[in-house]
């Protein structure tokens, strides 16, 4: 989350599609919505979308979404066993808003009610002719559901909320986690080839940070929006429409990028006044502009499968391209024979970039995900401002955090050096621990945004609520976890006791803001699937600029407090953040929200 170390999927960064697994039946059930229907007035297409049932697997599902009334489905769209399975998803949600009978029985008698139990007057025998809950699985509850969801009186359950968002957010903490390692791959390999070589890749890393990839993953944060709730409303192809446009938008704003990479050198001598540094950290940064445009097309891909709900893709990915990338480290390196030293390390991170996006295709096009790609259009050169009107606000919510926390590992250098060291090991470890809300995050992100796209808002707003509860508890874990191991994490990163004394002694107030953190985090996830990333940007920069980091120089400085100083001001403007942010998310207007969702959907046709 701080410092060199955020180099992982930033913060506020965001995904998790339209699947409800059941809550109130002995199996979890996922709400698969409308079964395939003809008849449906156009005035009520968007309220009327049909779902075939997710599957979730190590935390991800796959959501596949049509409108009824106007998008022809392919002859292969559904297999006799998955349209049957769409059925049966109906009803369970059905049953949970008791539209139809129950699925379990008492003592072998029907529960047509929740409430209903067997009394001495009920027959011991079974009426003739089918059962309720037999009815209940040969009918085609097509017009229950119709009419249900036209009458508004479908809604998920907070049971049902919380287990699909525990189950989206457990992998993606791998999966982070496993991104973050490409980074510190490099930095271990370079490390011991001399104080200079971990000095330059130290200062390439962060400087290709904030001037490539927290840009990147800035503007990607549109299709959070756009691409989640393209899928809730049923137009898929219009996901992949967006995915282009985003893509094409990236590629455009690579040509700067790579000017001032390829320039870096030059840049760089005006902050540092080590020509040494800076000559070993521009060549690192030359070499990596080769893998610029690969990890593009990996940020707009990876949100283009995980607004289908297809979180699984990124992290078998990862889990083959992190140990690829440690190896080629290793090899071009260190190797006697082929490796080349300290260019063999971003000439590593630029096959990797590149090889992730490679695997992320082949994924799509022999696995899943393929039904929302339409093909190449030539509308995705056109119509980019409703889609830049979200990234910019992303852009600036990610990138304001990521550069505090950057300027605070650069201020920590004008302590001493073992502060400095100190200060890496406590970014280090609130990066870690920022994983666990940001996955939730993310879930939460794309879950409201495909309730939106499907004109649920209640069903959001049950959503919203789930996961800032259970925000709070995860932060309540890691405020324990750092404050019951503030003594013992130091001893793992230096020998120093300087430097773990300092950690310790630190380590209680990060451990603190992990609590608002946690709470900022899922908040924001929350205004992201709403398309409201401007509230955030707004708020980020007031509280960074404006209450954070002057208050964190002068305590850390004036008033002597050292690193305490410096992330004291972290933890109050954080603080004020979660409250905010948490304020703002409870007053929404859920149906202006689904209003708004439209109005988005209709400008990206």
């Amino acid at each position: 989350m701080a410092g060199l170390s955020k180099s992982a999927p930033s913060r506020n960064t965001l995904q998790v599609p339209y699947n409800l697994p059941g809550s109130d039946d002995d199996d979890v059930e996922n709400f698969a919505g409308l079964a395939p229907s003809t008849d449906i007035d156009p005035d009520l297409q968007l309220a009327n979308s049909y779902r075939r049932r997710s599957s979730v697997v190590c935390g991800s599902l796959i959501t596949r979404s049509a409108l009824i009334s106007t998008l022809p489905l392919p002859p292969t769209y559904l297999t006799s066993s998955e349209r049957e399975q769409v059925i049966e998803d109906e009803r369970s949600l059905l049953r949970d808003n008791h539209i139809l009978p129950r699925k379990r029985s008492i003592h072998g008698l029907p529960w047509q009610q929740r409430s209903h139990a067997a009394t001495e007057n009920d027959p011991l025998l079974a009426q003739e002719g089918p059962a309720p809950d037999v009815l209940a699985t040969t009918a085609d509850p097509s017009s229950k559901w119709k009419d249900s969801v036209e009458a508004g009186i479908i809604s998920t359950t907070w049971q049902r909320e919380a287990k699909v968002l525990a189950k989206y957010s457990g992998p993606m903490i791998l999966t982070f986690i496993l991104q973050y390692s490409l980074t510190v791959a490099s930095v271990f390999s370079v490390g011991k080839l001399g104080t200079n070589e971990l000095a330059a890749v130290s200062l390439a890393s962060m400087t290709s940070n904030i001037t490539g990839y927290t840009i990147y993953q800035g503007l990607a944060t549109s299709l959070d929006t756009l691409c989640s709730q393209a899928y809730g409303s049923g137009r898929k192809t219009l996901v992949g429409l967006q995915m282009q446009r985003c893509f094409w938008f990236l590629l455009v704003i690579t040509l700067p990028i790579v000017v001032v990479w390829e320039s870096s050198e030059a840049i760089l001598l005006l902050i540092v006044p080590d020509p040494e540094l800076c000559r070993l950290a521009g060549s690192y940064l030359r070499v990596l502009a080769i893998g610029a445009p690969g990890y593009a097309a990996w940020e707009v891909g990876k949100r283009f499968v995980q607004a289908q709900g297809i979180f699984t893709a990124s992290t078998w990915i990862l889990l083959i391209c992190a140990p690829t990338n440690a190896l080629l480290n290793y090899l071009l390196v260190w190797h006697p024979v082929i490796g080349f030293g300290f260019l063999g390390a971003p000439t590593a991170v630029v096959i990797t970039n590149w090889l992730m996006p490679l695997m992320l295709f082949l994924y799509v096009a022999f696995v899943r995900g393929s039904e929302c790609w339409g093909g190449f259009s030539k509308k995705a050169l056109q119509n980019w401002t409703p889609m830049i009107k979200l990234a910019l606000p992303g852009l600036v919510m990610i990138l304001s955090e990521f550069l505090a926390f950057e300027l605070l590992t650069l201020a920590a250098s004008y302590l001493s050096t073992k502060h400095l060291a100190a200060q890496s090991v406590l970014a280090t470890c609130t990066s870690v621990t920022f994983q666990i809300p940001f996955a939730l995050s993310i879930a939460t992100s794309t879950r409201v945004a495909n309730f939106l796209g499907a004109t649920l808002g209640d069903a959001a707003k049950i959503s919203s609520t789930v996961a800032m509860w259970g925000s709070l508890l995860l932060g309540i874990v890691n405020v324990t976890l750092l404050t019951a191991a503030r003594h013992d994490i130091g001893k793992i990163f230096s020998n120093d006791s300087d430097v773990i004394d300092l950690v310790a002694k630190t380590l209680p107030i990060c451990a603190l803001f992990q609590l608002w953190d946690s709470l900022a985090a899922t908040a924001g996830g929350i205004l992201r699937g709403q398309g409201r990333q401007r509230i955030g940007a707004w708020i980020n920069l007031a509280a960074y600029y404006i209450l954070a980091l002057p208050f964190s120089f002068f305590a850390a400085f004036k008033l002597g407090w050292g690193l305490y100083g410096l992330w004291s001001g972290v933890s109050i403007s954080l603080l004020l953040v979660a409250i905010i942010e948490t304020i703002i998310v409870s007053r929404t207007k859920w149906h202006t929200m689904v209003s708004e969702a439209r109005e988005r959907l209709r400008d990206g046709d």
